[in-house]
């Protein structure tokens, strides 16, 4: 998946022509689509279950290592890392020190709330910590992003943000690594924007805020449990979340989470600190409508996958702009929340149940146990 591969002009000039439309699921044939259903519907595989902890990311690294991670949101929260065994079973990585985070603690090099986890082409697990605990204001100013060398699992190097790119008011969510040319993309989703991050000198920047396509379409109504996710201070309206990078490095994905639109911002024009803002909004591409996910990722060969959150679904995008609906199953996919790709051909999917947490069922807590990571042939 994150090898560099070349997206062909012709697909990305395919995809592009969807601007503004909305696009159905194929379907096969009434006749022929029972009979298939058997043969062609991938299967949910299961990899890890917690019974105890709300796990939101996933990451599959190039050696087969899987990685899951922790935000700190509820009152019940233990480690905020784990890699997963063979067997089964989580350790704190990459050791219980930057795993051992109380309220109170000075936050700097501990992981406090920690958002999502990615594995790149270059052996290292990036981990993104918003440090806002319960989606409060950042903690103690200990925002940042932690990248680990899987070869000898210590810190590499950590990442920090002026108050102008990731202020107190900011929630980071998701990154995308760019090793070729040396950056980090990441979205926040507070306010909307994405966080250009320059790996080799630190520098970093916030761009597309506000901007129509980081923003939740407010007439979208987003609906989980028959109903329209809400807590107290009305519908939930949840900004730029998913981003995903194309095989050649050339475009960013990404879009709001509580609406079905997707957008595609030239990776060109985000690496030139020199660039305006109003020169990075005109090379936003409005994509049309697809679906609402909360992740998203692309494969090697240039197919996007997301999640249906409304329908428990899974989607794959193909280059040339065929919508394929690859698996529906409301007990599983509940909220499925982040995506990789690993080097066995199989899409993971973490499961967060999100749509169940005490904050959008007027306090009560509707989870199912066990929260879950599972994987799908993709090819």
């Amino acid at each position: 998946m994150r090898k560099s591969l070349i997206y062909t002009v012709s697909a990305l000039a395919l995809l592009a022509e969807s601007c503004g439309t909305d696009h159905p699921t194929t379907q096969q044939p009434a006749a022929n689509a029972a009979e298939n259903a058997a043969a062609t519907t991938p299967e949910l595989e299961p990899v890890f279950a917690d019974s105890t902890y709300q796990l939101t990311g996933v990451a599959a690294a190039a050696d087969g290592r899987i990685f899951v991670n922790y935000p700190y949101w509820l009152d019940k929260h233990s480690y905020s890392v784990v890699e997963v065994g063979p067997d089964g079973k989580a350790k704190p990585y990459p050791d219980a020190a930057w795993n051992s985070f109380k309220k109170g603690d000075d936050g700097t090099n501990k992981f406090v709330c920690v958002q999502a986890v990615v594995a790149d082409d270059h052996g290292s697990l990036w981990v993104v910590d918003p440090a806002g605990i319960g989606l409060s204001k950042v903690y103690q100013k200990s925002n940042k992003v932690v990248q680990i060398d899987l070869k000898t699992n210590q810190v590499k190097r950590i990442y920090r943000f002026p108050e102008a790119v990731a202020g107190a008011d900011s929630y980071l969510n998701d990154i995308r690594v760019d090793n070729e040319h040396g950056f980090a993309y990441i979205t926040s989703s507070s306010k909307g924007g994405i966080v250009v991050l320059n790996l080799a000198t630190g520098a970093a920047r916030l761009v597309l805020q506000p901007h129509y396509s980081t923003q939740s379409d407010p007439a979208y109504r987003f609906k989980m449990n028959g109903k329209e996710l809400a807590n107290a201070q009305g519908p939930a309206k949840i900004n730029s979340d998913g981003i995903a990078l194309t095989p050649d490095k050339a475009w960013l994905y990404y879009k709001p989470l509580t609406d079905n639109k997707l957008y595609r911002v030239s990776t060109e024009v985000l690496r030139d600190f020199k660039t305006s803002e109003q020169q990075v909004e005109q090379r936003v591409e409005d994509l049309g409508k697809f679906v609402t996910t909360d992740g998203m990722e692309f494969d090697a060969a240039g197919n996007l996958y997301l999640g249906d959150l409304e329908k428990s679904s899974i989607v794959k995008i193909s280059p040339d702009k065929q919508v394929t609906m690859l698996v529906t199953d409301p007990a599983k996919l509940s909220w499925p929340d982040s995506y990789s790709v690993g080097p066995d051909g199989y899409l993971y999917i973490s499961c967060s149940q999100i749509q169940n947490m005490p904050w959008f069922n007027s306090g009560q807590n509707l989870t199912k146990l066990p929260y879950q990571v599972f994987r799908l042939k993709s090819k």
